[in-house]
Parts: C-alpha cells; sequence; structure tokens
C-alpha cells in the first residue's frame, strides 16, 4: 500500500462508479418489506461525491441466532461479526480498518451511510442495498466484445498529469464475469470482481478499508478511456495493453540500507508496555523477520494473514517475527485499541509493538534505510543480525501465482538462513 498513500432496482441497469468501501447492508427487494438483517445475498452500492456508485455483494448468516455478514470479492469472504440491531436501524462495525455502517431500515429496503474514521476527521458516504440480488453491475451482461484474460502492462494517471503508477493487471475471464487484480510495486489492489458487458469492463471491490471501481472500454488488446474511482472523490485515468511478459521490478530491490550500514536498532513498547528492543536476547542468534505494518492497511492484512501461521511454523526452528505498528493517529489509547484487534483476528503471537510514529514518519523512526516507500515493507536478518534482504509491498492470495512464488522464495530465503552457523 503507498503511503500517501443507472441506477437499477428492479430491473433498471445499474451504472456504478467507483466510491470508498462501506454498505449499509441491508434492505427490501421493491415492494416488499426487509425484517432487518435477513439471510442470504445482499447487492449494495457506496456513492461517490461525483454520484458514481460503487457495487458490491455481501451475504449474511444466521447461527443460532448470531449474525454475521460475509463481504465477497471473487474468492474472498471477509467475515464481519459486530453487528447490531435496535428497532429500525442497524449498526455494522467494519473489522480492523475503524469504519462502519450505519444504516436504518424503509420500505424500499436499507439507506444509510458508511463512515470512516480517519485520525483527524471522519469522511462517509451513502450507502444502499437489497436483499436477494446476486448480481454486482446489471441483472445481465451484453455479450461480450472481448476477453480480457491474460496479463496487462497498465498506466494510472492522476487528473492533472503529474501522479502516474505502473501497475501489472492480471484477469481472468468466464463469459462475462471477470475476476483479477493490479499489482503495484507496493503491494496489489487485492481482489477485484465484474464483468464485460459489450465493450465495457466493470471491476469492483469493497474489504472495509477498500472501495473501488475501474471502469474501461475494451478493443482488442487494448483498455482505453479507464476511470479508477477510490472512496468518496479520487478519481484517476489509466490504460492498459496486453502483454504477456508484463512485469514489475523485483520486490526485494526497491528499499535499501544507507551506505555503510549492516543493521538496524529499534526500541519500541509492545502491548503490555514492555519495551522490546532489536538487541533484546530473544532476537539473539535467530533470524528475525521485521514487519512494517498498520492496521489501517489491507495488504499487510494479507501479510499478517500470513506471517501469523508462518512464526507458528518456525518459531521453534531459529526464527522469530516482530511486528512495527505505524499507526494514522499518535494517540497511544487508540493505537493499542487497533493493534489489539489485529492480533486477536489474526490470532498472532509474535509481539507486536507501538512505534509512535505514523506512516509518514517511517523512515524517520528507522534512519538505517535509505528510503520507505511503502507498507507493508519486510526486513529479514540473519543470525549475526544483519540485514540480509528486504521486501517491499505485498502480493496477497488474490494475484493467485505471484503469492505462491512469493511464499516459496521467501521460505527457501528463511531456511537457508537458518542453516547458516
Amino acid at each position: 500500500m503507498p503511503l500517501f498513500s443507472k441506477k437499477g432496482y428492479c430491473g433498471k441497469l445499474l451504472v456504478f462508479a467507483g466510491a470508498l468501501v462501506a454498505s449499509v447492508l441491508l434492505f427490501s427487494a421493491c415492494g416488499r418489506t426487509v425484517n432487518g438483517l435477513e439471510s442470504g445475498t445482499w447487492r449494495a452500492t457506496l456513492k461517490t461525491e461525483s454520484g458514481t456508485e460503487i457495487p458490491f455483494n455481501f451475504i449474511v448468516s444466521d447461527t443460532s441466532g448470531r449474525k454475521a455478514i460475509w463481504l465477497v470479492n471473487a474468492g474472498e469472504r471477509f467475515r464481519v461479526d459486530e453487528i447490531e440491531q435496535k428497532g429500525d436501524s442497524v449498526n455494522i462495525k467494519l473489522p480492523l480498518f475503524d469504519s462502519e455502517i450505519r444504516a436504518g431500515f424503509t420500505s424500499a429496503g436499507m439507506s444509510g451511510r458508511w463512515i470512516r474514521h480517519l485520525a483527524d476527521k471522519d469522511v462517509s458516504m451513502d450507502f444502499t442495498a437489497e436483499h436477494g440480488v446476486n448480481w454486482r453491475f446489471a441483472p445481465s451482461q451484453e455479450k461480450p466484445e472481448g476477453n480480457v484474460t491474460g496479463k496487462w502492462s497498465a498506466t494510472f494517471t492522476s487528473p492533472d498529469g503529474k501522479d502516474t503508477t505502473i501497475a501489472v493487471g492480471e484477469f481472468s475471464q468466464d463469459s462475462s464475469r471477470v475476476t483479477g487484480t493490479f499489482l503495484t510495486t507496493t503491494g496489489d489492489y487485492r481482489y477485484l470482481e465484474g464483468a464485460v458487458s459489450g465493450d465495457r469492463l466493470f471491476l469492483s471491490t469493497f474489504d472495509g478499508s477498500h472501495a473501488f471501481l475501474f471502469t474501461g472500454k475494451v478493443k482488442n488488446n487494448t483498455i482505453s478511456d479507464g476511470k479508477f474511482y477510490a472512496g468518496l472523490s479520487s478519481v484517476d485515468n489509466w490504460t492498459a495493453t496486453k502483454d504477456d511478459k508484463a512485469m514489475l521490478p523485483d520486490a526485494y530491490s526497491l528499499t535499501t540500507l544507507k551506505k555503510g550500514q549492516k543493521k538496524i536498532s529499534f526500541s519500541f513498547p509492545d502491548l503490555e508496555g514492555k519495551q522490546v528492543s532489536a538487541d533484546a536476547p530473544r532476537f539473539s542468534n535467530k533470524v528475525v523477520i521485521v514487519q512494517f505494518l498498520g492496521s489501517w492497511c489491507p495488504n499487510c492484512m494479507d501479510e499478517t494473514a500470513y506471517l501469523a501461521p508462518f512464526y507458528r511454523k518456525y518459531k521453534d526452528k531459529g526464527v522469530e517475527v516482530v511486528g512495527l505498528a505505524y499507526e494514522r493517529t499518535t494517540d497511544p489509547a487508540r493505537s493499542k485499541k487497533s493493534v489489539e484487534a489485529l492480533k486477536e483476528r489474526f490470532d498472532i503471537s509474535y509481539p507486536l509493538l507501538l512505534t509512535g510514529y505514523t506512516p509518514k514518519d517511517a523512515l524517520t523512526s528507522m534512519p538505517a534505510l535509505n528510503e520507505f516507500k511503502a507498507f507493508p515493507t519486510t526486513i529479514i536478518i540473519d543470525k549475526k543480525g544483519e540485514v540480509r534482504k528486504i521486501h517491499t509491498g505485498f502480493s496477497g492470495p488474490g494475484t493467485g501465482g505471484h503469492y505462491t512464488e512469493f511464499v516459496e522464495e521467501f521460505e527457501k530465503l528463511v531456511n537457508d538462513l537458518i542453516k547458516e552457523s
């Protein structure tokens, strides 16, 4: 994740366009009453500042009278279980990312706001949802005029043309349905799902933090007139060309130590307030993985989901992992609460340290680094305490084979370092 950084219900075609994540999760299908959070599939939208809608789906389940919501994006099912219904309203607290949906039940279904609590302000978006709807962009699609399966060399450009991001798109198309993601040097855009309808491509995702919509025109081996909507107000332009050889720079080459430096040092409190330093006995003569993370960062979430079981597998082989948390607020109590939620969600048994720094100050906190490009960043240290590799970003399970390749390469490196005397 970078640092920084038409409507249609009941038969009308719905034209979506990006927004920020969230979804009011409940509403009724035309003309009938919705009795709270009904079990089954829902379709929801978030509305951007420009009026564009970002669609997503979720599933409500009921086990022994306890509701749970599963956000659906391609192959991912993201569980949400902190749900409170009172009378004709519902409050849905989305895990990890300090955001929530506050909505009311209406004769049309459900409507309300998705609210994202940032460090110094709240940002909210209009939300609506309908029960019993399993389509994402339209109840039926036009016959696809192209197939986007494969790799694409993509360029994202800010409206003023000053900010450009190079990415690799990897998609799989089955009939009109499309799944896939974009990979960048700072991480991936996680699980995207959508369709090709006629000559138009639509993709979206919502995971409690990301609310993304991608649109574009497909013709032969190009995608043009692309728009990328992110959250309430961000809109970038993008284009892509099909390229089976498209690839990004090696993630181990992007972040380096300053000339002459071989080690890093740190000393921060853990969640119990105990100071933990790089030279602590628990790290002596061990292979150490230092994870730079934030509870606000979805790519960090993916990496944590991998590192938690990795640590349980490797801790008795001479490997330690430590997470350095850079939260969006310098309020210790608020930061601790967010990191504790991450710890519980992924059953993390390695120490998590509260750095007290915000993401923009990561480099200040670690002066041995020559630069700091993205969260997560992972430093691999050998038994002598020397930095051997630094990995920038994380390609999560939504990237398919790239995730598998990372795991194989990472664990080979760790095993090789374990064998060193």
